[in-house]
């Protein structure tokens, strides 16, 4: 559970509506036309009561029939013109609604993508999905209907008094003392639908967790017979949505009543008032129905601004989760320059906000080292490297071995700069990564990982993952490695669909893809996280011969759990608790016997046990 999602009450929320409102600026003209309209459409609302006063306490005194159609007549236009400022803000509204949404999902997807990947392994995707969709349309409904009619209301409400003061000032204090009665039940209502609507939104973004994770996981749910399991879940997490909306409920059932009922009182309070003064003949008929208009239209607003802070307290909910979302902390981008020489060196000014497109780094011979490097994935949390120093020389092969949480893929991710090491450095031709633009880094490297993954979409954008190449550089590599022998039996070949995570393909045939995607680019640096461990000894031979080639004049990073691939490696790295407890060729490992030997001999018998089972 993310510390995000457990916040508690707090006063933001003066900061996050001006944020939201920012959104708004580059849509500045559509939002003053349908302010205008607003301001024409309120006042337009009060032609309706002063025609009303003039007919009462004039036109029928009068039995004048001409003046009386005349009002109507007018009333008529004023409730058409109305109707035409109401239609048009409308949709100049939900436009701009529809606009902002689209920029302020364009940023969370954009901030999604250069987050640190250690922000994924604490919030799960069914969350982050919860933001991107749910909490934006919750926005959307905020700025489509809420924003800028909470504008008009407050307008109305000034218009309304300000007629009603100049009507008959008296009249008017008695219809405004229940005002500060009703200020104050908003008041409480906002401060309890704030932690209501905050509830829900965490039971929604659990929900949506819970689903995506399961989905995913259908078929292990149903191989171990989980599905009575996952209901019961499931349906303590529904139950705790549900309550949230109850809560919320009770909230409105409350707070709806007793505005209706304050507003019934001061409609009381005018007419007994009205009708004392009109017996006395202080005060026109007509003026105390235009009052009692008035005081209708007046109280309107009011129930509409009481609704308004309903969907406010959504929108600061959601607003809360989504701003979260894009403050995080984004993996910072180093940047190289030129000497006049033309060589690149590191500039130390990383944090530096500007995006000028420099010159591209391709280092000549794409020596990696490790300089005495620690890490460790939380700041109280056991090191899971310690101390590792090591260098990948060019046209070189580096392989790390060792058992399963010896530190082996934490030095890939370390390398791809998915983390930070906590202590020394890693350097490609003496430039430190941390300094490398991230772009520029990940594009000098072909990456097989251990968890395949494939996108919706045809085999050929699988293989370029829309890089600006040409589509037969795909059908050149996938042949490299292997893998145009089964795309070419395809019906569609390299245009055939794949589906979610490619599943119509066989295990085997999506890592041949993988490879593929790695060498399409034809990368300076090769790393493979154990990367032939899902194909058969065939296919596993097939792609070794293609890697002697593919590797000569690379530097080559190989993470292996089956020993027999990595033979002839130039230097192999075994790993034991974070630390390199031993290093060398593969002859020289097994002479030692220490690690490496106990690794390989039980290797060599559980091979044996299974070609004789």
């Amino acid at each position: 559970m993310s510390i995000a999602e457990e916040s508690g009450d707090r006063s933001y929320d003066g900061r996050i509506l001006l944020r939201l409102i920012g959104y708004l600026k580059p849509h500045a003209a559509l939002v003053a036309i349908a302010l205008l309209l607003l301001l024409a459409s309120a006042s337009l609302a009060l032609v309706g009561p002063r025609l009303t006063q003039h007919a009462l306490d004039v036109a029928i005194p009068a039995r004048d029939g001409g003046l009386l159609a005349t009002l109507a007549l007018i009333y008529v236009g004023a409730l058409i013109l109305e109707f035409g400022a109401e239609y048009a803000q409308a949709l100049l509204t939900t436009s701009v609604g529809q606009r902002v949404m689209h920029a302020l999902r364009m940023r969370l997807f954009e901030r999604l993508q250069r987050l640190r990947i250690a922000y994924f392994d604490r919030h799960p995707v069914g969350r982050l999905m919860t933001r991107v969709t749910s909490d934006v349309e919750t926005l959307n409904e905020l700025f489509s209907a809420g924003l800028v009619a909470v504008f008009g209301d407050v307008f109305t409400l000034l218009a309304i008094m300000g007629m009603m003061l100049a009507l008959d000032w008296r009249l008017a204090l008695v219809a405004f003392a229940v005002v500060p009665l009703i200020w104050l039940v908003a008041t409480l209502f906002r401060r309890n639908v704030r932690s209501a609507f905050r509830d829900i939104r965490v039971r929604l973004a659990r929900i949506n967790s819970f689903l995506q994770e399961h989905l995913s996981g259908m078929a292990v749910v149903r191989l171990f017979h989980r599905q009575a399991a996952a209901a019961r879940a499931f349906d303590r997490l529904n139950r705790e949505h549900l309550d949230a909306h109850l809560r919320s409920i009770r909230i409105y059932a409350i707070f709806f009543p007793v505005v209706e009922f304050l507003s019934s009182v001061a409609l009381a309070l005018l007419l007994w008032q009205g009708g004392l003064r009109t017996l006395e003949g202080s005060l026109t008929v007509g003026t105390l129905a235009a009052f009692i208009q008035l005081s209708r239209r007046f109280f309107q607003p009011l129930q509409d601004l009481s609704e308004k802070v309903n969907l406010l307290q959504a929108a600061m909910a959601s607003a809360e989760r989504i701003f979260e979302l894009l403050d995080e902390e984004v993996e910072p981008e180093g940047k190289t320059e030129r000497r006049k020489d033309g060589s690149p060196h590191a500039r130390r000014d990383a944090s530096d906000a500007d995006t000028t497109v420099l010159p591209s780094f391709r280092p000549s011979v794409g020596a990696i080292v490790f300089d005495r490097v620690s890490f460790r994935y939380s700041p109280d949390g056991p090191w899971v490297l310690k101390d590792v120093s090591f260098t990948a020389a060019p046209g070189r092969t580096v392989a790390l071995v060792g058992h399963t949480g010896a530190g082996k893929t934490t030095i890939i991710s370390l390398l791809l700069r998915f983390y930070r090491p906590e202590q020394g450095r890693i350097t490609i031709d003496g430039v430190d990564i941390q300094e490398l633009p991230a772009q520029e880094l990940r594009g000098l490297i072909g990456f097989v990982p251990q968890d395949l993954f494939l996108f919706s979409g045809d085999i050929r954008r699988n293989i370029l993952l829309d890089a600006p190449l040409p589509e037969s550089r795909a059908v050149e590599a996938a042949e490299r490695v292997g893998a145009h022998r089964f795309v070419e039996r395809l019906p569609s070949g390299y245009a055939h669909s794949l589906g979610e995570r490619g599943r119509s393909l066989s295990v085997g045939e999506r890592q041949l893809l993988s490879f593929a995607r790695a060498l399409a680019l034809d990368p300076r640096i090769l790393i493979l996280d154990e990367a032939t461990s899902s194909v058969d000894a065939e296919a596993e031979a097939q792609i070794q011969r293609a890697l002697e080639e593919l590797m000569a004049g690379r530097t080559c990073l190989v993470v292996a759990h089956r020993l027999s691939t990595i033979l002839h490696a130039d230097e192999i790295l075994v790993l034991h608790h974070g630390e390199i407890r031993e290093r060398g060729t593969h002859r020289s490992l097994l002479a030692q016997r220490g690690l490496y030997e106990r690794l390989y001999r039980l290797q060599i018998a559980a091979g044996a046990e299974r070609r004789t089972a």
